[in-house]
């Protein structure tokens, strides 16, 4: 599905001014139709896959307990 700059600066929840500079640098591929560039949606969905892995890898490790030091106990 293609959707506009604005559209596509909603779905990101991003600034319609920086999708567009994202667009010209070509790190968003986009179809120029004459009057405005076209966004294909499905090009977002690996990075929000990737994303999410990420988060769940994160929290994952936040929530390991501390090991408790062997060092801790030992006074000399």
């Amino acid at each position: 599905m293609y959707k506009t700059i604005q559209e596509t600066a909603e779905y990101l929840s991003m600034d319609i001014a920086k999708v567009r500079a994202l667009v010209l640098e070509g790190r968003i591929r986009a179809i120029h139709d004459g009057n405005q560039y076209l966004i294909n949606q499905a090009q977002f969905k690996t990075h929000f896959e990737d994303v999410e892995k990420y988060r769940q890898k994160i929290q994952e490790y936040l929530n390991e307990p501390i090991p408790e030091d062997i060092d801790v106990k030992d006074e000399d």
